[in-house]
């Protein structure tokens, strides 16, 4: 085995850990990949030897690369991304319940979470995804931000606060989560609009994302309120009839893919047995690059 397979082998070995770095830090799976394929270039470009904690490098550099990544993002950008944003969605088969592989997996991070990290600035983000998310010392996190470790941790304890304010609590049973599921498709076919509104906490936010080309009753919106979300429910009540439940990044959600092609995702957020958010993800370009799971059933 040559040098450069030997250090090929151990970047696979942090490959996982890496794109789940990048996967908080960017909210897009595509470009999580261009990240970790970044980080192994830089790799390769640098000498092995000069690195003592390969992990910690890769993990800081990835960092770096995704906070660059974030500033360009937000310079591009004329107007500042819309509330009913959804970022992308990591598919499971509700079969795929491995507890022991769900701190490494991307979808372990549920799309709440996301959504409010996608509101922090670029180094509050680095500084709470590296420093409470991944271990990462502030030490190592100040260079990359370009500030001191003080201020480095006054980041992190900014975002901290944010998203404690923000991110919605969650039922963390997925057998319950499922009976809500169920009961919401149940509704939703059966036009029951009472049904649906017993299950749908008052307050229900629910985020469509369909991109910036999808404009009528289907386009992007925001919508508040168990009345005007039911009615939602009711008006596409269609894509319930084909709709299948799935591990939607790692919480129980629905998949709208009829012969394979998806056409819709939904996330939601559960508590006390009412969905308090949903979050559904129906922009065409983006779902193309969605992986659609094996269903057993």
């Amino acid at each position: 085995m040559t040098g450069s397979e030997e250090l090929a082998g151990r970047f696979e070995e942090h490959r996982g850990h890496l794109r789940a770095v990048a996967y908080r830090m960017l909210g897009s799976l595509t470009e999580a990949e261009d990240a970790v394929q970044e980080a192994w270039l830089r790799l390769s470009r640098t000498d092995p030897d000069d690195i003592q904690n390969l992990g910690g490098w890769l993990t800081t550099v990835t960092g770096r690369i995704c906070l660059d990544l974030l500033r360009s993002r937000t310079a591009r950008r004329e107007e500042p991304m819309g509330d009913a944003f959804v970022p992308d969605p990591v598919l499971r088969p509700l079969t795929h319940l491995d507890p022991a592989e769900e701190v490494m997996q991307a979808d372990s991070v549920g799309l709440a979470l996301l959504v409010v990290l996608e509101n922090l600035e670029p180094a509050e983000r680095l500084a709470f995804v590296l420093h409470d998310m991944f271990a990462v010392p502030f030490d190592d996190i100040a260079p990359v931000v370009e500030r001191s470790p003080a201020a480095t941790r006054q980041l992190a304890s900014r975002a901290r606060r944010r998203v404690r304010g923000a991110t919605p609590s969650a039922e963390p049973d997925l057998g319950r989560q499922k009976e809500v599921l169920d009961a919401f498709l149940a509704a939703s076919r059966g036009g029951d609009f009472e049904a649906l509104l017993a299950l749908l906490h008052p307050d229900v936010v629910l985020r469509a994302d369909s991109g910036a080309l999808v404009r009528g009753a289907a386009a992007s919106k925001v919508v508040q309120g168990a009345k005007t979300v039911a009615e939602q429910a009711l008006m596409f009540a269609r894509y319930a009839t084909s709709a299948r439940l799935v591990l939607v990044n790692g919480s129980v959600g629905l998949v709208h893919a009829p012969e394979g092609r998806v056409q819709s995702v939904m996330g939601v957020t559960i508590a006390d047995g009412r969905i308090t958010g949903m979050y559904i993800l129906a922009d065409p370009e983006r779902l193309e690059r969605v992986e659609v799971p094996e269903f057993t059933d």
